[in-house]
C-alpha cells in the first residue's frame, strides 16, 4: 500500500515537472524568437536537472569541488539517473548515447543541455572526440562516462582513452568524479539501469521505493598533455574514481571492494528480484 501511495505521488510530481519542463521550453523558444538571438540554456538546465532529482526522491551528498575552468569530467556510470544528478550540480554538457535524446523529460533535458549524442557502433569515436574539444575550446565543461555503459556499481570497469585526448586537444585538466547509490549503508541494486531494463518499465520501479541516498565525490583535476601515456591515463583515472566509489562503501559501513577485477555478473535471485513486479518490502 505504501509503495503504491509513494508511486503515486511521486508520478504526481514528476507530471507537474514535466508540464514546468515543457512551459520553460515555450519560454526559452519564444525569448529566442522575440530577440533573435540564442539563449545561454546551461544555468536553466541545470535548474530543471536539480528539479528532476528532487522529484525522483533522490538523497544528495556532495563532497569535493568541482572546477572553477572550463574541464573535462569522467565519471563511472550506474544508471540514466547520473544525468540530472549531475547536471544538477555544475553546467556541463553530457556525451550520450543517442537513445537518452528520444526519453521522455530526460531526454529533453539533454538536448536543452547541449547533449553531445553518439551512435554507438558507429565509428563515431573520431567525430566525437573533436565536437567534445570544440565545446570545451568554447568554455564549456563536457561530462563523458569512460567505462562506455553503466554498471550494477560494483565495481568501475576500465576506462576507454580515445575520447580523454579531446582534454589535451583543448588544453584543459581532466576532473575524475565518483558516483554511488547506497540503501541502508550497502550499494543499491534498484537504480542501476542495466542488462535489457527499459526506461519506462525502470522509472515506475524506481519511484515507488523509499528514497535512496547518493554520494557525488569530485576529485582533484588532473593535468594532461598530449605527450601522455593515454591507457596509463586512463587506467590512473579509473583508479581514482573506483578508490572513491570504495571509500564512499565504506564510510557508509559496507566492505564492498570495487576495485578489483572486471565487473561479475549479478547473482540469480538478484536478476530475479530486479524483475519482480513489486519489491516494495525489500
Amino acid at each position: 500500500m505504501m509503495s503504491t501511495l509513494r508511486l503515486g505521488w511521486r508520478l504526481t510530481l514528476f507530471s507537474g515537472f514535466l508540464v514546468a519542463t515543457g512551459l520553460i521550453a515555450t519560454v526559452c523558444l519564444l525569448t529566442e524568437a522575440v530577440s533573435r538571438r540564442g539563449l545561454n540554456r546551461a544555468p536553466i538546465a541545470r535548474f530543471c536537472f536539480d528539479g528532476a532529482t528532487r522529484c525522483l526522491g533522490l538523497r544528495l551528498q556532495v563532497e569535493g569541488e568541482p572546477a572553477d575552468a572550463t574541464v573535462l569530467y569522467v565519471s563511472n556510470h550506474i544508471s540514466w539517473s547520473d544525468i540530472p544528478i549531475l547536471g544538477g550540480r555544475v553546467p556541463l554538457r553530457f556525451l550520450s548515447k543517442a537513445e537518452v535524446g528520444t526519453w521522455p523529460v530526460i531526454g529533453w533535458l539533454a538536448r536543452q543541455a547541449g547533449t553531445l549524442f553518439i551512435v554507438r557502433g558507429g565509428g563515431r569515436a573520431g567525430a566525437a572526440r573533436a565536437d567534445i574539444a570544440s565545446a570545451l575550446a568554447a568554455g564549456q565543461s563536457v561530462l563523458v562516462f569512460p567505462e562506455g555503459t553503466t554498471t550494477s556499481g560494483l565495481t568501475v570497469l576500465p576506462f576507454h582513452s580515445r575520447l580523454l585526448h579531446a582534454a589535451a586537444d583543448a588544453g584543459v585538466d581532466i576532473q575524475p568524479i565518483s558516483i554511488a547509490y547506497t540503501r541502508h549503508g550497502r550499494p543499491d541494486h534498484l537504480v542501476p539501469f542495466i542488462g535489457e531494463d527499459e526506461f519506462q518499465q525502470h522509472l515506475p520501479r524506481l519511484l515507488k521505493q523509499p528514497a535512496v541516498d547518493v554520494t557525488v565525490r569530485f576529485h582533484p583535476p588532473r593535468r594532461v598533455s598530449a605527450d601522455l601515456a593515454w591507457n596509463d591515463l586512463a587506467a590512473e583515472l579509473r583508479d581514482t574514481v573506483a578508490q572513491g566509489v570504495q571509500q564512499i562503501y565504506q564510510e557508509q559501513g559496507s566492505t564492498l571492494n570495487t576495485t578489483a577485477g572486471p565487473e561479475r555478473p549479478l547473482p540469480r535471485w538478484l536478476r530475479a528480484y530486479r524483475r519482480s513486479p513489486d519489491r516494495s518490502k525489500a
